[in-house]
């Protein structure tokens, strides 16, 4: 992958970063991208080692966790806050990322975070795929 490429696919990242409570596509992010749209899949998913929709609904549920903690919201509200159009797949989606639904998650006592910065609280709380495979090899042995 050339440097160009990268400067380009970084854009698309930042703009799911940026506006991930819009309907995003991998055709509007690829357009970001200046690349075709399997291209751009192909080459985002080498760059950053998830495809364009993991990416995208990864920042979604890290929202979301920070919306469920502040405790102020419903689920459904969260859902729609994010940008997500159905709550099934919402929490579906959220549970198999952190590892228990979004009600679980926000009857949870989130005190002990309170005293973290916000920006150590999120990389704390990032939900990751490399968890979610952890907790499927502990499930299955």
């Amino acid at each position: 992958m050339n440097p160009e490429e990268l400067v380009h696919l970084r854009r698309s990242r930042d703009m799911i970063d940026r506006e991930y409570a819009r309907p995003l596509d991998v055709p509007a992010l690829a357009r970001a991208a200046l690349m075709s749209p399997s291209h751009f899949s192909r080459q985002f998913r080498a760059a950053f080692g998830e495809s364009p929709y993991q990416y995208l609904m990864t920042r979604r549920i890290e929202r979301a966790q920070a919306l469920l903690r502040r405790g102020d919201l419903s689920v459904t509200e969260v859902c729609v806050a994010v940008g997500a159009t159905s709550l099934g797949s919402f929490s579906a989606r959220f549970t198999e990322l952190v590892g228990q639904s979004p009600s679980a998650y926000k009857a949870r006592d989130h005190a002990p975070l309170a005293a973290v910065p916000a920006c150590f609280a999120q990389r704390l709380t990032r939900p990751t795929r490399a968890r979610t495979e952890k907790r499927s090899a502990a499930a299955r042995a």
